[in-house]
């Protein structure tokens, strides 16, 4: 997976901390690029931190839209839906953190343990559940293989050996990773 350009990722930025400035009335939506790779379609998660602090993450697997749009799309939903959070609030700017990360297409892993630590993301699904964790999870815990695969069975509410059962899809993802200071 080709990495985006430092402008082009600064742009990415920009436009999820315009999304969510202008969903909470404090500023005009951003412009969304009409070409390049902004306007290209790809899946995008967009993790938001207030004071350092997860104040949700979310995203798309699927490439059904421009990234620059999923992206704008994914920072309002990550401010004021992710479920485990209180919405974000005007209150919340001054110290507002985004990251964001652009997918590469998934590929099913044939063998679990050759996911690789770090530049590997997962999906696991099985049944009606899915989970789903970027590749910078594992690296900031410092998980090893199994644990990554433990943890994200756990996270799509999969016993922590699922990973290990022949009907367990899994699939793993490349994923170009930045982010900003909270300003």
């Amino acid at each position: 997976m080709t990495p985006l350009s430092p402008t082009d990722r600064a742009a990415l930025l920009g436009i999820a901390r315009g999304a969510i400035l202008s969903h909470l009335g404090i500023a005009p939506a951003p412009a969304l690029p009409e070409r390049g790779p902004l306007a290209e379609p790809r899946g995008a998660f967009v993790t938001v931190s207030v004071r350092g602090e997860l104040r949700g993450c979310i995203g798309t697997l699927r490439p059904t839209d421009a990234l620059a749009r999923t992206v704008a799309r994914m920072a309002v939903s990550a401010a004021t839906e992710d479920p485990r959070f209180v919405p974000l609030s005007s209150a919340d700017v001054p110290e507002l953190g985004l990251a964001v990360s652009v997918l590469g297409e998934p590929f099913r892993l044939a063998e679990p343990r050759a996911v690789k630590v770090g530049a590997h993301g997962l999906v696991v699904r099985k049944g009606w559940h899915r989970g789903v964790l970027l590749p910078k999870v594992a690296a900031r815990e410092g998980w090893d293989v199994e644990t990554f695969l433990k943890h994200v069975c756990l996270k799509a509410g999969l016993p922590a050996r699922a990973w290990q059962e022949p009907d367990t899809e899994l699939d793993a993802f490349e994923a170009d990773e930045f982010g900003e200071e909270p300003t």
